[in-house]
């Protein structure tokens, strides 16, 4: 039998959280290495790793760590809840401790574990300005003109929320990719349809842009949250079934939580061969 070679490359972590995938890469000690050539590389799900985003977690001052995030064509993120709470997860079992704190491009947020094993989130307080969104244009944020009524909300991502009868009826392949780039958005939004469900609960779908449809989204299911309960539709403790799984929404004083389950996958090496080819 022919020895094994201890691997070599660049190591990395697959997670995910409510079936929204994630390739987790740990820069702390070095410098990032993390690239839009490489980014679209591994999101290839084909010729990659394939994931919906990419976080990689880089030393921080003043808090645990930092995240950085990267969509799947190679463009960057400006939020990932559940790739947050998934790498809050791994940083809380390194340290031993049930609570962390880092930093993103949203500043410094907060992070800990639930007696009963689930990963909550703080996901800083939702924007409701036209512009911090943001909109190309002054905007009634809870009425968009739209067709479909939709509302807007920031949550370091920009998003579209439709509420509708039947989320199960929208063709979001289609619609998804049309609102993507409605001219009103001028950085591009992520899109949500949500149904009422029952009292305080909804049925939400979403399309990501960079990414396109996934099975969850931890800063959309906070911004439909957030919409539902501006519209008069919820309270401010939702719970959100997508196609991946549930997670609950809490707005509170001190920003909107996330909780919601997290489940580490894999671990592996990119060969030093993919990583010459996508430097």
């Amino acid at each position: 039998m022919r020895q094994m070679q201890p691997p070599q490359g660049l190591p990395f972590i697959k997670m995910h959280g409510a079936g929204n995938d994630f390739v987790i890469l740990d820069s702390r000690g070095r410098q990032p290495v993390t690239t839009p050539a490489l980014a679209a590389a591994l999101g290839d799900r084909h010729r990659g790793v394939g994931f919906d985003q990419l976080a990689e977690i880089r030393d921080a001052e003043g808090a645990d760590f930092t995240l950085d995030f990267w969509n799947n064509d190679g463009s960057r993120a400006g939020a990932c809840g559940n790739a947050s709470r998934c790498v809050a997860d791994l940083v809380m079992a390194g340290l031993g401790r049930d609570s962390v704190r880092f930093g993103t491009a949203r500043g410094t947020l907060a992070a800990k574990r639930r007696a009963d094993g689930l990963v909550s989130v703080n996901m800083g307080a939702p924007i409701l300005d036209w512009d911090g969104v943001p909109l190309a244009e002054p905007s009634d944020l809870l009425h968009l003109p739209i067709p479909g009524d939709p509302a807007a909300v920031g949550m370091g991502n920009p998003h579209c929320v439709f509420f509708v009868d039947d989320a199960e009826a929208i063709d979001l392949a289609r619609e998804g990719a049309k609102i993507e780039h409605h001219p009103l958005f001028p950085k591009a939004t992520n899109v949500e349809y949500a149904s009422l469900t029952g009292a305080d609960r909804l049925r939400m779908r979403v399309w990501e842009r960079g990414t396109g449809i996934t099975l969850a989204c931890g800063s959309g299911a906070c911004a439909t949250a957030v919409a539902a309960h501006l519209r008069g539709l919820a309270g401010r403790h939702v719970v959100l079934d997508l196609d991946g799984g549930t997670l609950e929404i809490d707005w509170r004083d001190d920003g909107v939580w996330m909780t919601g389950p997290t489940a580490r996958v894999f671990d592996g090496w990119l060969a030093p061969e993919f990583l010459a080819a996508h430097a």
